[in-house]
């Protein structure tokens, strides 16, 4: 039997656990939380669950902030970062399609 890929997007990580995992508060993570930098998962009953990808994205928060940034920098990089990641998915479904259009038309 084949197990399951690990999600790395699901939220399995308490606040103290995510925290301490990151270096950071529990304290800090729930500021960024207020800022829209992360959103982390909720139980049903309301309690914050980090995933793999808010731990890595809480090291990026950190690494921004020791550079020099401050958190409405870091918040403008972030989106920054999206945007571009959205963008380049984009360029590469254009490509894609370009490329089996291109392959359809020409004459053998």
């Amino acid at each position: 039997m084949q197990e399951p890929e690990p999600d790395s997007a699901r939220g399995v990580y308490g606040i103290s656990v995510a925290a301490e995992l990151v270096g950071m508060g529990a304290q800090t993570l729930r500021l960024y939380e207020t800022r829209g930098l992360l959103e982390p998962s909720r139980s049903e009953g309301g309690t914050r669950r980090y995933s793999e990808d808010d731990l890595t994205r809480l090291r990026r928060i950190g690494r921004l902030l020791e550079d020099g940034l401050n958190l409405a920098g870091v918040a403008a990089v972030l989106g920054l970062e999206a945007e571009n990641s959205e963008l380049r998915a984009e360029n590469l479904e254009h490509r894609s399609a370009n490329s089996r259009l291109c392959k359809t038309e020409r004459p053998d």
